[in-house]
């Protein structure tokens, strides 16, 4: 292939790319582009190489601040666009951007920048919020384009002088596949009622019951298993409504993040499964059948979020949204119109949420569903993301 055509992609795992990634990967190669991925190699490498490119294994220590590692990295980075020489490219998440962007700087290789949100560094401005500041100056220094997945994040890099303004906008997060994530047409219930202790009113009959029958709400949380995605205010607001006597489930899923510092341990999960407080689902391939069943999604997430693809997912497929007020997050949901809003850290208050989305009647829950699902359609979807890359990557290199 002509290496003026040639674009390298790289981001800190090759799960990411399979499944954010998939759809930009395949426009490209319909506009005639020479397309590698580069990523650490995972269960999910096949799922790239289905689409038809080439995966290029990288070492990368995704959560490690060791400077000599990470000089390691940017060798490796450095060494392997010398052998490809791209035309273009492509940077998700911190290292890949930081270390990237420096590569290509030196080797006067055009770039293109996502940051997909900001994780645990800028939750708290320790010293490590000053390392990280400083990397991102450097190696965007150079950058053609720096998207950002809200205007939150936006703003304070620019507050901060992180990038220049020029080269700066923002894409509706990754976008979601709204064809692939489509709501499943199901007849409406009523809800039955009963009655629980201390006199609440708890909905049982929720909407599409696969065959179940009369059974309890169903919460879902689908995300990475990490603290700051807000699973202890799950696990501890589903504590609070299950004493209360609410006929409720509430379901884990996603895979045990063992690589991060704030990862919840398999162990605290089987406690808490055998609390019988939460059902852990494990990991799925395909995340739809999954959210079919379920009558809520819920993420009360308090991580530098970019906008998180599992609440792109539940509201393509029209499930009401419970989420915090926190950056990225409410980005997805607008308070009482699709979902509900909860204050960060505040598992009383998400309990208080939940609440009033059992509350609901299925018709009530079902219009808010499809209002996300309008929303999706209409901001989210990825062929927003996908055009806005092809035309940046055309300005740079022609067609």
């Amino acid at each position: 292939m002509n290496p003026r055509r040639r674009v390298v992609l790289v981001s800190n795992s090759a799960w990411s790319i399979a499944n954010f990634r998939g759809g930009l990967i395949r426009a490209l190669l319909a506009a005639k582009y020479d397309v590698v991925a580069v990523a650490p190699a995972d269960g999910h490498v096949p799922k790239i190489e289905a689409l038809g490119i080439r995966f290029v294994p990288l070492a990368m220590d995704n959560k490690g601040t060791n400077p000599i590692r990470d000089f390691g990295l940017f060798l490796r980075i450095l060494w392997l666009l010398l052998r490809k020489r791209p035309a273009m490219y492509l940077g998700y998440t911190i290292k890949p951007n930081v270390y990237g962007g420096l590569a290509t700087r030196l080797l006067g290789i055009a770039a293109i920048n996502n940051v997909t949100g900001l994780g645990t560094a800028f939750i708290r401005d320790t010293w490590l919020t000053r390392v990280v500041e400083g990397l991102y100056r450097v190696g965007l220094a150079r950058s053609k384009k720096v998207f950002f997945q809200n205007d939150e994040d936006r703003v304070l890099f620019l507050a901060r002088r992180l990038v220049c303004p020029e080269v700066t906008e923002r894409l509706p997060g990754s976008g979601v596949d709204t064809e692939w994530f489509a709501p499943e047409m199901y007849p409406i219930h009523p809800n039955s009622l009963h009655q629980g202790r201390n006199g609440i009113l708890n909905p049982l009959f929720c909407g599409n019951d696969g065959g179940e029958g009369v059974r309890p709400f169903r919460f879902l949380l689908s995300a990475r298993l990490l603290w700051d995605k807000g699973v202890g205010e799950f696990v501890e607001a589903a504590r609070q409504l299950l004493q209360e006597g609410v006929s409720a489930e509430f379901q884990l899923l996603g895979f045990l993040d063992v690589e991060s510092r704030t990862a919840v341990s398999r162990g605290e999960v089987e406690a808490w499964e055998r609390e019988g407080v939460v059902r852990y689902l494990g990991s799925v391939v395909d995340v739809r059948p999954v959210i079919t069943r379920a009558d809520c999604v819920v993420l009360p997430s308090y991580y530098r979020e970019g906008v998180p693809r599992s609440l792109l997912e539940a509201a393509s497929m029209a499930k009401p949204i419970i989420t915090t007020d926190a950056v990225g997050c409410r980005d997805v949901v607008g308070d009482c119109v699709n979902g509900y809003l909860c204050r960060p850290r505040d598992a009383k208050d998400l309990a208080r949420q939940m609440r009033r989305m059992m509350a609901l009647s299925t018709e009530e829950r079902k219009k808010m569903g499809f209002a996300g699902r309008k929303k999706m359609v209409l901001e989210f979807d990825e062929k927003i993301v996908i055009r806005r890359y092809l035309e940046t990557i055309q300005e740079n290199l022609g067609k």
